[in-house]
């Protein structure tokens, strides 16, 4: 008889034995497969980009979690350390978005199973705010209300995209202020130093533009040309927008979203980073501006994608070189380096503080 094939006696002492080192070993096997560790990078300047970034606050964003359901999630920035914030099955969570001081977050959520949409996600569900580390969440309003609420520097007023743009008092929801919505439609955001707000607009016969409003004196300021949505400010300097662009025929046929800056006052804008078959969505600068995180699915249209970082020294990237349309719109871009991490997410947004920690 083949020895592999020989039937092994264990006597049911030692049977227990082994079923109790296996389940105490299922609980660390379990973490490690949620906190599992980056790619390695793919050479010495993504190495050294990698080190870089590694300690340097947090990134939170949305994902699919174990269970189906979009979850919030935080990670190093160069992908380590991946956790669950909020892991609740009955609903999805996403938009997350930290205060300015990093001691609070706000997002999104819905019951499973309702659609989230890339382009409208901010007027979905209800609103919730929470401390930074997820725990004692509470609801604000009902399901539909405050749509886009975007904080102000201070986390003391929100900014919500209603039948005009409302500024309301965070606490109470008084209304403090009434402004025009100048053709913003969706993705309303507040700049750091509390004095203006983007979002993506119709406005002068263009379809899909930033504009920037001054909200002592609602003048409306076009920052874009063609087609551009999901813009952020930069975290530390409030004279420039982040956004996603998509110009037809850069990029074979339909084209390929890439990821652009802005001067607030609309006078000049310019390449952040590119990459030929990928749609570039969801930028976000890290609190000094030195680095900028976005996901690039291959889609346009889907919610997460991979996520990647990239220094603001280093832009504008354009990877390969077989893009050559947008190579040539861009002749200096650089090809890197650029820190791939190995999770997917959705908007992504990051804190230097130390999430947990008073």
């Amino acid at each position: 008889m083949d020895t592999c094939q020989r039937p092994v006696q264990i006597s049911m002492t030692r049977f227990t034995i082994l079923l109790v080192a296996f389940a105490a070993l299922a609980v660390p096997l379990a973490v490690a497969a949620e906190e599992a560790p980056a790619q390695k990078p793919a050479n010495s300047a993504e190495a050294s980009l990698d080190m870089e970034v590694a300690n340097k606050g947090w990134i939170l964003f949305s994902a699919k979690g174990n269970q189906g359901d979009y979850d919030l999630f935080i990670c190093r920035p160069n992908g380590t350390q991946r956790r669950n914030l909020t892991n609740t099955p009955e609903f999805s969570e996403f938009g997350g978005r930290f205060s300015a001081d990093g001691k609070q977050m706000m997002y999104r959520r819905v019951k499973k199973g309702v659609a989230i949409n890339h382009d409208k996600w901010g007027a979905t569900g209800t609103l919730v705010i929470a401390r930074a580390d997820g725990s004692n969440p509470v609801v604000q309003g009902q399901d539909g209300e405050l749509p886009w609420a975007s904080w102000d520097p201070d986390a003391k007023r929100l900014a919500c995209l209603e039948d005009q743009i409302r500024i309301r008092e965070a606490e109470s929801k008084r209304v403090l202020k009434e402004l025009p919505r100048a053709g913003i439609y969706q993705q309303l955001i507040w700049s750091p130093d509390g004095k203006r707000l983007c979002g993506t607009a119709n406005t002068r016969g263009r379809q899909w533009n930033i504009i920037s409003i001054d909200l002592e004196t609602g003048k409306a300021t076009l920052l874009t040309r063609a087609l551009n949505c999901t813009p952020d400010w930069f975290q530390h300097d409030p004279s420039r927008v982040i956004y996603s662009n998509r110009t037809p025929g850069v990029g074979i046929g339909y084209g390929y979203t890439m990821l652009m800056q802005a001067a607030a006052d609309g006078k000049s804008r310019t390449l952040i980073y590119g990459e030929l078959q990928r749609h570039i969505y969801y930028g976000c600068t890290s609190p000094d501006d030195k680095y900028v995180i976005f996901s690039r699915p291959e889609g346009d249209g889907g919610i997460d994608g991979p996520m990647a970082i990239v220094r603001m020294a280093d832009t504008p990237i354009v990877v390969p070189a077989a893009y050559k349309d947008l190579l040539e719109l861009y002749p200096d871009a650089k090809s890197g380096p650029v820190l791939r991490l190995p999770h997917t997410g959705f908007e992504p947004h990051w804190t230097y503080s130390e999430i947990g920690k008073e």
